[in-house]
């Protein structure tokens, strides 16, 4: 599946982008650093060595897009690789991706992204409920969301 580059069939967006005055700062390419031309890797936003004090996007992401699923699955190169009935299931769906923006530090990083992940964090703020969630809101909303 990585020889295929198969993710780019889900994920067709780099994994991440550097943070700074920009929204998607520039810088991460830096001379001497080419993009790759490779399918999945030609939308890397950047190749450069990160370091302490970097800020960056994490994005993993999982579309359902009939324009690259359906060459996919028909080659006999990777029809091998998938499961007809489950795609088919999310074909409707559309996507998701879930961006964190991380600061690099010396001994690894930072989250600095603070929003519900959770099903029933989710569920809870789509109800209304304020974020952050108040300790202890799981135990009072009474059944109207599961508790994972």
């Amino acid at each position: 599946m990585m020889d295929k580059r198969l993710g780019a069939v889900f994920m067709l967006h780099g994994l991440g982008h550097l943070l700074g005055i920009d929204t998607h700062d520039p810088g991460g390419y830096p001379k001497g650093l080419d993009r790759p031309k490779e399918p999945g890797l030609c939308s890397l936003r950047t190749v450069r060595e990160l370091k302490e004090n970097m800020v960056i996007t994490v994005e993993p992401g999982c579309y359902f897009i009939s324009a690259l699923l359906a060459p996919a699955m028909e080659s006999s190169d990777t029809s091998k690789f998938f499961i007809s009935e489950a795609i088919r299931r999310f074909m409707g769906f559309g996507g998701v991706r879930i961006e964190s923006d991380v600061y690099l530090t010396s001994t690894g990083c930072k989250n600095m992204t603070n929003v519900p992940r959770k099903i029933w964090e989710i569920e809870a703020v789509m109800e209304g409920a304020k974020w952050p969630l108040e300790k202890g809101l799981h135990h009072s909303l009474n059944g109207m969301v599961n508790s994972h």
